[in-house]
């Protein structure tokens, strides 16, 4: 199996012809994020084969027994060197790390392309619990036994399942945030006032900010026809996130230049994973353990979705760090990666 499969050429003049053709349409200026000037960039200026020619020049690693295969970036350092597995999130992928991955010069790292997601083996939806299981089978396939998890969004809710799962190999865990399922899905029934005041700040936040999550969760095959059918319809979804979802004044330039953020939805794109990306949505996976005693550094950023307290975190981890930083969004390791690498330092220390 192929460590990293280029793109078909005959997929990118699709994409090209596409993009030709799309028919702006009135719209609610306030709502929403102006993108016409970004398609004419991706028709006209964009060369995914340059990004691509980047991307594949990374360690990539593709499991040879693993029932679920699992494709990676698996940067070897010395056979001592402790072992990091970091795990993206939505709507982005192993990317989400490039600017990190320069710092991690003393250590192994693993950076594997979630299940369903950009660069995966199979585009195959699963739940988060579902690919914890596929990863570590992987991990072990790869000779590492036990590592530090750090990650963010949907790799949160992957990192707690490795950890509920495989205590023995997860040795520390660095997370940016608290999983919303803990305070959407039976939350605890004794709140204190912060704790309160955080749930209704959650609620407020899915009512204002939450539709895709809705959407996703309950129409996903609807909306993936729409996304992965139109190209301007999934820069659309996608690229709205990268502007409310991080500290740039609303202004995707201030995080993301037209080719970065282009990068970042060209590689759901080609690889037709838009749909299969929901599957942590769609497909649940109850959070059925108990409190993860494994030491857990949390690092937590002002423009992230909806920031927990440190008392409702310690509901469900082992909090033995915990550092709130004045900047940076939901992509916190491409955002802030010097922030972001002080909690995978914190870890590590902790393992």
């Amino acid at each position: 199996m192929n460590a990293f499969v280029p793109t078909d050429q005959a997929a990118l003049d699709d994409l090209r012809s596409r993009l030709a053709r799309f028919r702006s349409v009135p719209t609610i200026p306030a709502a929403g994020v102006p993108l016409d000037s970004l398609f004419l960039h991706w028709r006209n200026d964009f060369d995914w084969r340059e990004q691509e020619k980047r991307i594949a020049a990374y360690p990539w690693a593709v499991t040879q027994h693993a029932a679920a295969p699992i494709r990676a970036i698996v940067s070897r350092a010395a056979p001592t060197a402790p072992v990091v597995l970091l795990l993206h999130g939505w709507p982005d992928s192993v990317l989400r790390f490039e600017r990190l991955f320069p710092h991690l010069t003393d250590v192994t790292y693993v950076a594997p392309a979630l299940p369903g997601f950009p660069f995966s083996v199979s585009a195959e939806a699963r739940s988060a619990p579902e690919m914890a299981e596929a990863i570590a089978e992987a991990m072990r396939e790869w000779g590492f036994d036990r590592y530090v998890i750090s990650a963010g969004d949907v790799g949160c809710d992957v990192a707690e399942a490795l950890a509920a799962h495989h205590p023995d190999a997860v040795t520390a865990l660095h997370l940016t945030d608290v999983s919303q399922l803990h305070y959407l899905v039976d939350p605890p029934s004794d709140l204190d006032h912060e704790e309160r005041a955080y749930v209704a700040r959650g609620h407020q936040w899915q009512a204002a900010e939450g539709g895709y999550m809705h959407e996703q969760s309950t129409r996903p095959d609807t909306l993936a026809v729409g996304l992965g059918d139109s190209p301007a319809g999934l820069a659309a979804w996608i690229v709205e996130k990268l502007v409310r979802w991080t500290d740039g004044n609303g202004r995707l330039e201030s995080v993301f230049t037209a080719d970065q953020a282009l990068t970042w939805v060209t590689a759901y794109w080609v690889t037709g994973t838009i749909g299969t990306s929901f599957g942590p949505y769609a497909l649940g996976g109850a959070k059925d353990w108990p409190r993860i005693e494994i030491p857990t550094v949390f690092t937590v950023f002002p423009k992230d979705l909806v920031n927990a307290p440190r008392q409702f975190a310690e509901r469900f981890f082992r909090v033995v760090e915990w550092r709130e930083y004045d900047r940076g969004g939901h992509f916190a390791a491409w955002e802030c990666p010097d922030d972001y690498l002080w909690g995978l330092s914190t870890a590590l220390r902790q393992s």
